[in-house]
């Protein structure tokens, strides 16, 4: 008697082991990524357009935002409010965007603050990723700095690089179309977002789980 009990108690033992095992194997993986930014961010929400993308693809991505209008990476530093958030180990990604940035002062903030963020997220094992923009159509002519200071902050942070602005500038140069820009000749348009939420999917894919 003493037997069969504690047989099926070894019966029963195994099976939720493999019920638990199972159900562990076929929970979602998520990717948390936070986006933060400016209006060049939660225009058109890029963020859940990312998300979007990443679900046809096979990947399943959480996104959370914080982002204001004229806002630099600076000023979010010193908020405090990102400090705490790439802390908190909830994220696997940090994409970080501010404005064209194609001028001396705008090149050392995307070095300089990106180092504090880039330092920030190497203690809490999270990746970080730089969104590249874009100069207003007025300013077309800074294009190839905006570039540039992206690229060059981007490796001297040892981060990855979303080169958003790169691609927009190519199909500009190729077409002699500025449909990426909205209204406002600065913002994107819908069809401006989505190429841009391509590009960030299509950098980040490789470290996506």
């Amino acid at each position: 008697m003493a037997y069969n009990t504690l047989k099926k108690f070894f019966l029963l033992t195994l099976f939720f082991c493999f019920q638990f095992n199972t159900e562990a194997q076929n929970k979602p993986v998520v990717n948390n990524i936070l986006f933060i930014g400016n209006s060049l961010t939660y225009t058109n929400n890029l963020p859940e357009l990312v998300k979007t993308k990443a679900k046809y693809s096979g990947y399943n991505i959480h996104t959370e935002v914080i982002a204001f209008p004229n806002y630099a990476i600076s000023d979010h530093w010193k908020d405090g409010k990102v400090q705490k958030l790439i802390s908190s180990k909830k994220f696997d990604i940090v994409i970080i965007q501010q404005g064209p940035s194609s001028q001396s002062e705008g090149k050392k903030m995307l070095i300089n603050y990106g180092k504090k963020y880039s330092d920030l997220c190497l203690e809490n094992n999270v990746l970080l990723a730089y969104y590249m923009v874009w100069p207003s159509l007025r300013y077309y002519h800074t294009f190839d700095d905006v570039i540039k200071n992206h690229q060059l902050a981007a490796k001297m942070n040892n981060a990855i690089l979303c080169p958003v602005g790169k691609v927009w500038k190519n199909y500009f140069d190729s077409t002699k179309k500025f449909d990426y820009y909205g209204l406002d000749s600065f913002h994107p348009s819908p069809k401006g977002s989505k190429v841009a939420a391509d590009v960030i999917f299509n950098s980040l894919k490789k470290h996506l789980k």
